[in-house]
């Protein structure tokens, strides 16, 4: 879907990107190749088109920092051509308050989960090593919570990579609520006591672990970020190709209607 995409090009908004579309430009080998375009001045285009031209090269060296100036609410255009270094990442904190701080993170890469806990095995250090692999962080309310959450209080943690929250793309086809709900809503079902469980029993387990030190309570809280990263990666697929049956379906639209202009 990127390939189709000109929304990160300076001053155009969706709007512009449907315009050039409707014009049979639904392509950057489009863009470039023609002569002129609707809405689009000449100086701007020569701009574009090196930029476009540049694009062209990043994907080639799988290089996603260079659509960091993608609108993050079109972060999902990134899913397919980084989805294979990508990395779902779900955290749980003691609050929200300045002094809160990170009991659980948890990465899944789409084959291996890895869960850090504080006072057992939280290291940022490795933390940091392992998250400069990806190209691409996948997240449910990521850009409210996870993401600043994580940025202020240990700055130079996550890499600069664009940043797909799920939350964001699930609103767009119709799905509403937390992560649990749009979990029942697509059918993902967690095993077990962790079916029942909530974001503030995860805070509970936590405490009753570090007061206790039961390793109970430990496998309850792995096992629930578990669920929470691996999950991610199911509804990543299916919000992803719902938003894709969107985007074609309006590409293939706007193609038609340019067709029917150019033959009348």
């Amino acid at each position: 879907m990127i390939r189709n995409s000109f929304i990160f090009l300076p001053k155009i908004d969706r709007k512009t990107e449907e315009s050039i579309w409707k014009q049979g430009i639904t392509t950057w080998t489009d863009f470039i190749s023609a002569s002129r375009i609707k809405g689009v001045s000449q100086k701007r285009k020569f701009v574009y088109d090196r930029i476009l031209k540049k694009a062209v090269k990043a994907l080639l060296n799988s290089d996603s920092t260079f659509f960091l100036g993608l609108p993050s609410s079109e972060n999902w255009r990134l899913y397919e051509m980084f989805k294979d270094e990508a990395c779902y990442l779900d955290i749980e904190a003691s609050g929200t308050r300045n002094n809160s701080f990170v009991t659980v993170i948890g990465i899944y890469d789409g084959f291996e989960t890895k869960i850090m806990v504080k006072d057992v095995n939280l290291d940022f250090k490795q933390l940091k090593k392992e998250l400069e692999k990806y190209k691409l962080i996948i997240t449910f309310n990521g850009s409210s919570f996870d993401i600043p959450f994580l940025k202020k209080r240990f700055p130079e943690l996550l890499p600069e990579i664009p940043n797909f929250d799920l939350k964001t793309a699930c609103l767009r086809i119709g799905l509403e609520g937390g992560l649990k709900i749009i979990e029942k809503q697509l059918g993902i079902k967690r095993s077990g006591l962790v079916e029942r469980l909530y974001g503030g029993d995860i805070l509970l387990l936590w405490k009753m672990f570090r007061g206790s030190r039961d390793p109970y309570y430990l496998d309850l809280l792995i096992e629930y970020n578990e669920y929470d990263v691996i999950n991610l990666k199911l509804i990543a697929e299916r919000v992803v190709s719902e938003l894709k049956k969107q985007h074609l379906k309006l590409l293939n639209h706007n193609h038609a209607c340019h067709k029917h202009l150019t033959r009348s």
